[in-house]
């Protein structure tokens, strides 16, 4: 039997074994193009050393001598260098013959070898292996210094890694959002609890948690289990020791950690610390992780991951087979992480966050003249800290990824939602653009449109709530007042025009495409046209699906971040800039490695007097007689433009408010602010207070105005809305 044939044999051998015990890291391949029957023994070796580039282990196996083979196996053979490969964290070989010298049946190749590693840089070496006569041809005497010279006799490598310490992320004036430090995991025992009030009482104020929310985590569980109640921070147990010591049935216990303050304020922006998954193994050691190390799971943990986790450092040394060093091979110093400064405004999510209250929904708020985000919030959220492989609360995890709400899912940047009369502002637009319409443009709103014929009538709003039609208005009065007739017409005019120009319009906008943010996932949405419908439905555009998208329905989708980066550029006088979430990077005590630039997306597609047009109807919404929002901001001493949106959706409509302010302060910057509220039902209803409640906590210090359904201030100072 011929020695190819033996390699053929030996390899159906261990793929037909891989299932009863075969190593996982042997992965069979088919022998290289050239067989051992190699006229020279040079050629022999530089066919090995290409399949050692390769990492054709197999093809590699295949050239050993039949003394070799006997010696160690396929499986030994793949895993002795992949082993010593991963412990140097090897990224690519290089291997080159350099000289060849024949006496008889054996040779001698010299050959040049370099390691690219991920931690200690390259290391090169210059080694030789055997060959000798097999079959007519030459096959290699295999030996362990073929590796690494130093590897011969059985030695291997050994790395002692230095891992520079996680950077924080910080808000854009350094208050913490994550960081390094101690934590303090809470938890219950139930059968030692004596005062349950005072347990629930001091534990709802320490974790943010409301008691009935705690109290359902040990009802119904045997007494004397542990209960993991929630994360708290080491200086705020520090604060109520006394307290929660002087308590039956609480527990205590001191970590260092990654912590998020007050349970996570952003979870969805600034993510989460998870262990490296299987899957993810190869590509991390790549880059020089051990592999056992906590990383950024998800958001700017994932995102800023090699700025935050810093350049690993690390002393490669080579062991006898007994354990002693023999000496050392390569080494490197590690560089410290640099933090995160993002460009969010913690008191302002704060504020935030705290008005859109126990709501489903989003808030998302920009700086207009430069596109920084500086305050995103999605709810449900979630805490980031029970993702923490030390703290290890299963039963918390499970819970956030069974929740049908979707606290991982970032309503701001991934929600899409029919954008309802939000949409009638690039439909304004469109109209003045098109030459159809000009300020002047009057069309009788009396509540209801036969524009399809009498067979498809659709009403405005004003019929729905049973007040007076708007009657003969103009094209600002029209976005002021929200008829819904006045922009059946403009989409109807539009498609006998050109069906597709309300997409090409909306698209300029900014709408139906991803902003570009960068720092999270995001989804496009979707901006119909007859093409898309063709491809999707195979039916053709109608009129009526125009129609139904000139008041934001139909299938029309929007994320709040898109319409936030709109009304941004309404406000700025027309610059899509991109929003962006990275203020600044920085190491410990260093100048800033990257500084925010703002970055221009694009223009809206009106000229400066349309824009005007569509700003003027925006302040009318919220300042003049018969704006859709008008009684929502009476009073309010920050002038407001922006727009009520109430989108059709299953169940309850969407409520939306999009606007800006114009306070021109020196102190603060102006904001472009969106709040959607999922599912609860008009947008001057719902919406419209919370952007007030936001804009007077930015602007005045506190909150001055309830909610319609809010009974009082539970603390003027600082009130917290009760939806």
């Amino acid at each position: 039997m011929s020695r190819f044939t033996r390699y053929v044999l030996l390899v159906l051998l261990l793929t037909a074994c891989v299932g009863i015990g075969a190593p996982a890291t042997v992965t069979p391949l088919p022998p290289p193009t050239a067989t051992r029957a190699t006229p020279d023994p040079e050629g022999a070796a530089r066919t090995f050393l290409e399949a050692w580039e390769q990492e054709d282990y197999v093809g590699m196996y295949s050239l050993l001598s039949p003394l070799s083979q006997d010696a160690i196996s396929l499986a030994d053979f793949q895993a002795r260098y992949q082993t010593q490969q991963r412990i140097a964290t090897t990224t690519g070989v290089e291997a080159e013959a350099l000289s060849a010298f024949k006496n008889g049946e054996t040779a001698q190749v010299r050959y040049n070898v370099r390691w690219h590693t991920a931690v200690v840089g390259d290391i090169v070496r210059e080694t030789a292996m055997t060959l000798v006569v097999v079959d007519q041809g030459w096959a290699i005497a295999w030996s362990d210094g073929m590796i690494l010279p130093e590897l011969a006799g059985g030695n291997s490598l050994v790395m002692e890694y230095t891992r520079p310490a996680r950077a924080n992320i910080y808000d854009r004036n350094g208050q913490g959002l994550a960081a390094q430090g101690d934590a303090v995991e809470v938890s219950l025992v139930p059968n030692q609890i004596t005062d349950e009030a005072g347990v629930l009482a001091a534990l709802a104020g320490l974790l943010g948690q409301a008691p009935e929310v705690i109290q359902r985590k040990y009802t119904g569980v045997p007494g004397d289990w542990t209960i993991h109640v929630g994360i708290a921070s080491a200086d705020d147990v520090r604060v109520n020791f006394d307290t929660l010591t002087g308590l039956g049935g609480i527990h205590l216990k001191s970590y260092n950690t990654r912590f998020y303050q007050l349970g996570g304020l952003t979870p969805q922006v600034v993510g989460y610390m998870t262990s490296i998954s299987p899957e993810a193994l190869a590509d991390y050691r790549a880059r020089g992780y051990a592999g056992d190390e906590t990383v950024g799971g998800a958001g700017l943990e994932a995102w800023g991951e090699p700025y935050l986790a810093g350049t690993r450092g690390g002393k490669l040394s080579v062991v006898t087979p007994n354990g002693q060093v023999a000496t050392g091979l390569a080494e490197s110093q590690s560089q410290p992480a640099q933090a995160i400064y993002t460009t969010l405004d913690r008191d302002l999510q704060i504020a935030a966050k705290e008005a859109l209250g126990d709501f489903v929904g989003a808030v998302v708020i920009l700086n207009p003249q430069t596109g920084e985000v500086l305050a995103l919030v999605s709810n449900p959220g979630f805490d980031p800290n029970v993702f923490d492989p030390v703290n290890g609360d299963a039963a918390a995890q499970n819970e956030i990824f069974n929740d049908p709400l979707t606290p991982l899912l970032n309503r701001a940047t991934q929600g899409e939602y029919p954008p309802g009369s939000v949409f009638k502002i690039p439909m304004m637009g469109a109209a003045l653009m098109s030459g159809l319409y000009t300020r002047d443009s009057t069309v009788t709103c009396s509540g209801v449109w036969n524009g399809l014929g009498p067979d498809a009538l659709k009403y405005d709003w004003t019929v729905t709530f049973g007040v007076p039609p708007h009657g003969k208005i103009d094209l600002v009065q029209a976005l002021a007042f929200s008829c819904d007739p006045y922009f059946y017409t403009i989409a109807y005019d539009l498609y006998q025009t050109n069906p597709g120009y309300m997409s090409q319009v909306a698209r300029q906008f900014g709408l139906g495409q991803a902003t570009q943010i960068e720092h999270v996932v995001e989804t496009p949405a979707l901006i119909p046209d007859p093409e898309w419908k063709l491809a999707a439905y195979g039916e053709p555009w109608t009129p009526g699906d125009s129609v139904n998208m000139g008041i934001g329905q139909g299938f029309v989708l929007v994320t709040p971040l898109q319409i936030a980066q709109m009304m941004a550029a309404v406000q700025n006088g027309g610059t899509l800039y991109r929003p962006q979430l990275v203020h600044r990077i920085a190491p410990p005590g260093g100048a800033p490695t990257f500084e925010l630039q703002p970055i221009v997306n694009g223009q809206l597609p009106v000229n400066m007097e349309q824009l005007a047009l569509i700003q003027e109807g925006l302040r009318n919404v919220t300042q003049a007689q018969g704006g859709t929002a008008r009684h929502r901001f009476l009073g309010l001493e920050i002038p407001v433009a922006g727009k009520t949106g109430t989108a059709e959706a299953q169940g309850e409509p969407h409520a939306w408010f999009a606007g800006y302010t114009e306070a021109q302060r020196a102190d603060k910057p102006d904001l472009a602010m969106v709040v959607l509220v999922e599912n609860k039902g008009e947008g001057s209803e719902y919406a419209a207070p919370i952007f007030r409640r936001i804009v007077e906590i930015y602007f005045l210090g506190r909150a001055y105005t309830l909610y319609p359904w809010e009974p009082g201030f539970a603390d003027p100072g600082s009130p917290t809305p009760t939806p």
